[in-house]
């Protein structure tokens, strides 16, 4: 078994592949209209058959609740690996990307959380080493 789909609610899917594409640089690898669903999906532009980031419609009242609460407590339905961390922070920063606060170290790892403008918190972190 392999983990390929990690999915995240938005709230508006074209503004999120924006965001997820123009923004952080990620790629688009699929988007279907499946009539009654948008299946859209973004990769790592290393690792193209790697996981897919499922930008997923936020529809259902109990999704939207949900998402809201996780948004206002800052905890972030997903993780983003990064190489170099103040190197990413320092350039999203510089495209408007808002985060809560620079990089720090919390444990093995160095993080910074970040809004993703579509009703997500998202952390993005790189391995002490």
């Amino acid at each position: 078994m392999r983990l390929r789909h990690i999915l995240i609610k938005v709230d508006d899917q074209d503004k999120a592949l924006a965001f997820y594409t123009s923004v952080l640089g990620f790629v688009k690898k699929h988007d279907y209209d499946g009539g009654k669903a948008r299946w859209l999906t973004v990769v790592s532009p290393d690792e193209a058959d790697g996981a897919e980031l499922v930008l997923e419609p936020n529809r259902d009242a109990p999704a939207r609740a949900a998402q809201q609460a996780l948004h206002d407590a800052q905890f972030p339905p997903a993780l983003i690996t990064s190489r170099d961390i103040q190197a990413d922070f320092d350039r999203l920063a510089g495209r408007g990307v808002k985060f809560l606060g620079p990089p720090r170290r919390m444990g093995p790892v160095s993080a910074a959380f970040f809004d993703d403008t579509c009703g997500n918190f998202i952390v993005m972190a790189q391995q002490a080493g």
